[in-house]
């Protein structure tokens, strides 16, 4: 069979040539055509090259092209697959550093707070735009996997305004399944029910995770008959490095009885109760990694990561192609979907989609993350019912914020977006009504030439502004770096430690949430 991959933000090197290996390592799909796009030429350039490479010496049938123009790389595509970061790294750094300047410390910045909500601003208009290639050029019924984040947010306009069937995919949910697996795996070793060098993978341990993406809770856990839910926080605590690196998911589990989904750092800024002072922060977070919490440490790794791979780039053409093999492929979504839907083998996975009465506590027409189903009849979701109390009500908290974080987005509505931030968790536990207005106009000032849906509003922006400046009323900034913000490293520093540096710059999974151990 052949089908045509369309790969939108393709100048991501740890998603585009991941994703396409995993694609390549099903036997039946080794002659998919991808169609590689991206509005930086250059950036483009380099990942088609090391795709190429990889296919030659793989020796195998399939191809790639890639262009600047969008609709032609989407024309007559069966899948189109989004990993684009609108603004890029110059955008993503006002994410993080203007809201510092209110004090809101974010780790990561990209799926709801200030940093989120503005970065929904910038990425939905440039879906929606995709969404019109798709329906206008691109193969009847195409499906759009998206992992562009924030994740609910896209998908759920992609869904709403762009008339296309859209799934957000992300790896959380298998991140925080293995680490599940691994303390039921200790358990069991020490009730001597599997001997001390057996060891589970995570496919032995059956888990329901249910809630809205980086907000989704584990409300089943079993293996051989055993419910592990209540008894996950007492196994958690036996792992120093859970009690070390998980503080704020372990406080959160041991008040709600349930495991969420994402990692330490990225909780910790959805919720109120624990980035809102800065000098408490530093008690529920780890530098041993900057996923368990460093101020802008998501940022801070993916800028090592592009100028690592820009800088290296020429050694890593000159490495052998890596071997694309079915027992190869990473733990992403996507090949598996694409698999599934073109050959009927059965994939079980959890998918970002809209609730139509899935999770009947949240509201219908949000973006929910789910179990589902894929075959050849397509993607098929169970009825989960209703999340326990105090999910359900962290989760609606911030559905609220997405959905107006949405409207926002697809109107250049200045006042639904600092509404928005009004209701955002973090950011009302951190600022005054004030505050945020006047964050919200910095932030669009600051961004708006990757906001043309807000081209009406940038001047009410800039005068209201002026007029705080001239009444005196205008907000001082805070002069901090955060509460634990680390050093961007050179590149020269990286090259100190050059394996880590080339792993970080073609991962995917920049946490590392997702390795086996």
């Amino acid at each position: 069979m052949s089908v045509k991959i369309a790969m939108v933000g393709a100048g991501s090197i740890g998603f585009t040539r991941r994703l396409m290996q995993d694609i390549l390592g099903v036997p039946e799909l080794a002659d998919t055509e991808f169609a590689l796009t991206d509005i930086s030429e250059s950036n483009l350039d380099m990942v088609a090259q090391l795709c190429r490479k990889d296919i030659e010496g793989n020796k195998l049938p399939a191809k790639v092209t890639a262009t600047i123009d969008r609709r032609a790389a989407i024309a007559d595509a069966n899948y189109v697959i989004s990993t684009i970061r609108q603004g890029g790294l110059e955008a993503f750094a006002t994410d993080i550093d203007i809201p510092l300047r209110y004090g809101i410390d974010q780790s990561v910045g990209d799926t709801l707070c200030a940093g989120g909500i503005m970065y929904a601003q910038r990425t939905i208009p440039a879906l929606l735009d995709f969404c019109r290639d798709i329906r206008e050029v691109a193969m009847p019924g195409a499906l759009f996997l998206n992992y562009s984040n924030p994740m609910a947010m896209n998908t759920w306009a992609c869904n709403k305004y762009g008339g296309v069937q859209t799934i957000g995919l992300c790896h959380g949910v298998q991140g925080a399944h293995w680490q599940i697996t691994r303390a039921i795996e200790s358990w069991a070793k020490r009730e001597g029910k599997i001997g001390a060098d057996e060891t589970l993978h995570r496919r032995d341990v059956d888990v329901v995770a249910a809630g809205i993406n980086h907000q989704t809770w584990f409300i089943k856990i079993a293996w051989r008959g055993i419910d592990f839910v209540p008894l996950l926080h007492e196994l958690f605590s036996l792992d120093e490095s859970m009690l070390k690196t998980e503080k704020v998911r372990m406080d959160v589990l041991k008040r709600f009885g349930y495991y969420s989904t994402e990692s330490n750092g990225h909780l910790s800024e959805y919720v109120p109760w624990y980035r809102k002072r800065t000098g408490e922060i530093d008690r529920w977070i780890d530098l041993s990694s900057w996923i368990n919490g460093e101020t802008g440490g998501y940022l801070r790794v993916c800028t090592e990561g592009r100028n690592w791979f820009e800088t290296d780039f020429p050694h890593w053409l000159e490495e052998p192609a890596p071997k694309i093999a079915p027992d190869k492929r990473s733990e992403e979504h996507g090949s598996y979907i694409i698999e599934s839907l073109e050959t009927g083998r059965i994939y079980r996975g959890h998918f970002n989609v809209v609730n139509k009465g899935i999770i009947t506590n949240l509201p219908d027409g949000c973006v929910v993350e789910v179990p589902g189903y894929v075959d050849g009849n397509g993607i098929n979701i169970p009825v989960v019912g209703d999340l326990p109390l105090a999910c359900a009500a962290t989760c609606s908290a911030s559905i609220r914020v997405q959905e107006m974080g949405v409207e926002a987005a697809v109107h250049g509505d200045r006042a639904l977006l600092k509404q928005a931030m009004l209701h955002d968790p973090l950011t009302a536990a951190v600022c005054n009504p004030e505050e945020i207005w006047q964050l919200a106009d910095e932030m669009l000032l600051a961004q708006a030439k990757w906001l043309p849906n807000y081209a009406g509003a940038i001047d009410g922006a800039r005068a209201d502004l002026a007029a705080a400046e001239a009444s005196g009323t205008r907000i001082k900034p805070i002069e901090t770096a955060g509460a634990a913000r680390l050093h961007t490293r050179t590149v020269d520093e990286l090259a100190l430690e050059r394996d880590a540096a080339r792993k970080n710059a073609a991962a995917a999974d920049k946490g590392n949430m997702t390795k086996a151990a």
